[in-house]
């Protein structure tokens, strides 16, 4: 058995099945498509369900990839075991009611025996009990002796997933000696110890298990095998270890470089040099993918990754940020195999140096709270963090969970998880209701995924807004149906069509269809299963049938306008890039009539100035009246051109490229303007962020854009009215009223404090001693907090020693100080804890220093019981 390093092991198995007439496929990304049931990608065949399902048809009816997986179930493990980690890749040939088992065992065997050239006396084979058939060809086929054939049950060697396609296994295993066993002489596949280590799983798809239990033979079964890549490597370079193969190795060597630790001196470090060397290849592999560092979903899992790499890079005595310095070295073994990785080299290093800077500065801040919590918890003698608190650090400071339960865990501390949960639910409730809801109900995908493979419907609509098609299926009421009559909301499927389905960020086509004795109103457009396009609409007269003709006619206004707006997003694109940095990639788009919608990362807000700079390239582009050209070619070609791809889309050999005379040229297959004088004007409306390290513009052009000027150019004449003065002085006139009306402002607060401080004898006649120290707990009225400071001042000053706490109600607004003096802290006060008790009363908080602080809060009804509270924070403070 020759070493063999990963790369080579993935491009052999991906040769080997490209010579048996597979398809050999680009792994998908990270991100699954049309599949709700998944966060990421977590095996080979995750992302071809849709072939296995029918709902869609696959290239080939053979297909192999390498597909990158990343699994977070076992995280607590990586950097604790030689085998977990978050990141693996995939190797996996599959039939899609093609060859079956005599051809998936010969083959494995084949590519394992005279490729890998594994020896044939270190190899066990594995099959269902039940499953006579694969033990015959293993046996009398392969040659593979009995004795070294084992038949598992279900739970090891039967694949199933509740109800639907299922189906035996049979694993192939290699004998790694007996000094990993456990001794017994029956050791063999199956027993708990680690001499066998089973590394490729061939899966029969072959049964559809129904609700009665019944396993019902598929008329066309399937072939599913997944051989994990680092499992590979370790037996072919003779290690124990995935960190110990030759990919992994280089970036771990990154790790002990920055970190001058020497790897297998310490088992403490050595743990933290293998979870930085998992995690920083799942990050990458990530952002590449799209995924941005957020809250929820998998940004989340993005964002836990890669703090928890940061937090342990801390533990090795790394200062500076660092893991940027290891994303090269994970291109460098990966880049080949995944051209995208190089492609997004610096996008991928600003997204992490942006999220790792982010957690640099509030982790420290973050770690302060959690070490009052723990001290809480010490003085308390509580052993459990409450979920209030646990959700705090997430929400507000950027702490994943799981690391304030591995700090905590570390002081002898644990989370109320459930507290946590229910507090993560309150939030999300929080967020739906803000959210409007966007989900289409028009369609069941179930339903369509039925229909037969010759109904299908090809777009016509480049350069056209009428074709002739014919009717192949009405769907009513979630039902397919034969007929529609008059009034009946109906979803229709043509075999030729000129309207654009929905997709690509760019709205779908509305319109008619019509011939002698219907008329059916479009009201929008979207994409199906199987190169299927829906028609929505609404029967206004007559009655519709199946297999009849019918003239499909699309609003040539709303299309024309629509292909404005597109067209200016490309050129908003390369503008960004121009003037932003190259490291600006689109996020996401959403192009109507009306308006256009242009996400994009970026990790600060544009300036005035770029923006402006921005709107007049565009608008100087337009003026030059460049040609808009669409040209279909191969996806090598295109790249040669320099098209810019986007994040998450899928893209065939063959790709329609949509070129600016040679200024902005992108993939798109999106309807577009001829020329791009057609736009007329573009106007940016407003500029934000959306998420982490994304920011949105939205612009209108055209006729938009002119009555969007004339929209302000009236509220400017409004304006100027108003303030009695012409357009030219009103910026004038409005600073000179802004300083009038501050003057005034100003004066009222130095009046309402020479008001209150009038007050102070009064305000000190109310005090009260508690250990010779003079305690103030006093309500004012209408005092702003740069004034309640300078009152709190001024009481300080005359009490001698002790505590004074003021609250007051500002525009609905409460706001309290806290301060003590010297002889007052010497005893043990602390007038920022005091402070934040007090607040949360009042459904507040903050903090300060033990001398002094302040704090904000909403419920004034609260403020009374608030400040009632200091007399006992006082005497719980006392030494």
């Amino acid at each position: 058995m020759d070493k063999m390093s990963l790369n080579d092991i993935r491009r052999s198995f991906l040769d080997f099945f490209a010579s048996k007439e597979h398809y050999v496929g680009k792994s998908y990304s990270l991100v699954p498509e049309n599949d709700k049931s998944l966060l990421l990608i977590n095996s080979g065949m995750a992302p071809l369900k849709p072939f296995f399902m029918g709902i869609d048809t696959p290239p080939k009816k053979r297909m192999a990839t390498c597909q990158k997986c990343i699994r977070t179930g076992d995280i607590e493990n990586v950097g604790k075991t030689a085998r977990h980690g978050t990141f693996f890749e995939m190797l996996g040939n599959f039939s899609f009611g093609d060859y079956f088992k005599i051809e998936s065992i010969q083959w494995g065997w084949e590519y394992v025996t005279e490729h890998l050239k594994m020896p044939v006396e270190k190899l066990w084979v594995s099959v269902y009990e039940q499953d006579d058939d694969a033990y015959e060809i293993w046996n009398k086929k392969i040659g593979v002796p009995s004795e070294k054939i084992v038949r598992l049950g279900k739970a090891d060697n039967f694949w199933e997933i509740g109800l639907g396609p299922c189906g035996p296994c049979s694993e192939i295993y290699f004998d790694r000696g007996e000094k990993y066993g456990c001794g017994h002489a029956d050791c063999k596949p199956g027993c708990d110890c680690d001499r066998y280590v089973e590394f490729w799983n061939h899966v029969f798809t072959q049964f559809d298990r129904d609700e009665q239990g019944n396993y019902n033979p598929l008329p066309k079964p399937n072939i599913d095998t997944g051989m994990g890549l680092e499992r590979v490597a370790c037996i072919m370079q003779g290690v124990d270890s995935i960190f110990e193969i030759d990919t992994m190795q280089q970036i771990l060597e990154g790790v002990t470089t920055l970190s001058k630790q020497k790897y297998g001196a310490n088992p403490k470090m050595d743990i933290s040099i293998r979870i930085i060397t998992d995690h920083i290849r799942s990050v990458t592999f990530m952002v590449s993918d799209g995924i941005m560092p957020s809250n929820e979903g998998r940004g989340y899992v993005l964002r836990r990754l890669l703090r928890r790499a940061a937090k342990h890079g801390k533990q090795l005595g790394i200062q500076d940020t660092f893991l940027t310095t290891l994303v090269d070295r994970v291109i460098g073994v990966s880049g080949q195999a995944y051209p995208e990785l190089v492609e997004k080299q610096e996008y991928i290093k600003k997204v992490i140096a942006v999220e790792e800077d982010r957690f640099r500065e509030t982790i420290d801040q973050g770690s302060e709270i959690l070490k009052s919590f723990v001290e809480e918890l010490r003085k308390t003698q509580s052993i459990c963090l409450s979920g209030e608190n646990a959700f705090k650090l997430y929400d507000t400071y950027g702490f994943p969970l799981e690391l304030t339960k591995e700090i905590l865990e570390e002081e002898g501390f644990e989370i109320d998880e459930t507290g946590f949960k229910e507090e993560m639910e309150k939030q999300r409730v929080r967020a739906r209701s803000a959210r409007q809801n966007t989900e289409d109900e028009g369609w069941k995908e179930d339903i369509f995924s039925k229909l037969g493979a010759d109904i299908r419907s090809a777009f016509e609509g480049y350069g056209n807004t009428q074709t002739e098609g014919n009717i192949l299926t009405i769907m009513k009421n979630g039902e397919v149906v034969e007929t529609a009559t008059q009034n009946d909301e109906l979803i229709l499927i043509l075999d030729r069509t000129p309207f654009y389905p929905e997709g690509g960020g760019q709205i779908g086509d509305k319109g008619f269809m019509e011939n002698e004795t219907v008329k059916v109103q479009i009201t929008d457009c979207k994409k199906g299963n199987n190169e299927r396009i829906l028609h929505y609409g609404k029967v206004l007269e007559g009655t519709l049938s199946v297999n009849t003709q019918i003239k499909a006619i699309v609003e040539e206004k709303h299309r024309k306008s629509t292909a404005r707006n597109h067209t200016a997003t490309h050129l908003l694109h390369k503008a960004l890039k121009e003037i932003v940095g190259q490291h600006v990639e689109q996020a996401g788009s959403y192009v109507t009539p009306d308006r256009l919608r242009f996400d994009f990362s970026h990790f600060q807000a544009l300036t005035t100035e770029e923006l402006d700079r921005i709107e007049a390239l565009i608008n100087e582009k337009i003026l030059m009246g460049l040609d808009v050209k669409a040209q279909n070619m191969s996806l090598e070609e295109a790249k040669r051109l320099g098209a810019t791809a986007l994040f998450g889309e899928k893209y065939g050999n063959t790709v329609r490229v949509v070129s600016i005379n040679g200024y902005s040229i992108e993939l798109c297959g999106g309807t577009h303007i001829e020329n791009i004088g057609q736009i007329g004007l573009f106007k940016i409306v407003s500029e934000g962020g959306v998420a982490a390290g994304i920011r949105r513009i939205e612009a209108v052009t055209g006729l938009k854009a002119y009555e969007y000027i004339k929209e302000k150019e009236a509220k400017l004449n409004e304006l100027s009215k108003l303030l009695k003065t012409n357009e030219k002085e009103l910026v004038h006139k409005t600073e000179a009223l802004i300083q009038e009306l501050k003057g005034i402002q100003k004066e009222i607060e130095t009046l309402k404090l020479k008001l209150a401080s009038s007050s102070i004898d009064e305000i000190l006649e109310k005090a009260y001693k508690i250990n010779e120290l003079k305690i103030v707990a006093h309500k004012l009225e209408g005092l702003d907090m740069d004034s309640l400071r300078n009152l709190a001042d001024k009481v300080r000053d005359r009490i001698g020693s002790g505590v004074v706490v003021l609250g007051t109600v500002e525009q609905e607004k409460v706001n309290f100080v806290a301060m003590a003096t010297d002889e007052a802290v010497k005893q043990g006060v602390h007038a920022g804890n005091i402070i934040k008790e007090v607040a949360k009363i009042a459904g507040g908080g903050g903090g300060g220093r033990p001398n002094m602080a302040q704090a904000g809060a909403k419920d004034p009804a609260k403020l009374e019981e608030a400040l009632a509270k200091v007399e006992e924070l006082v005497k719980s403070q006392l030494k």
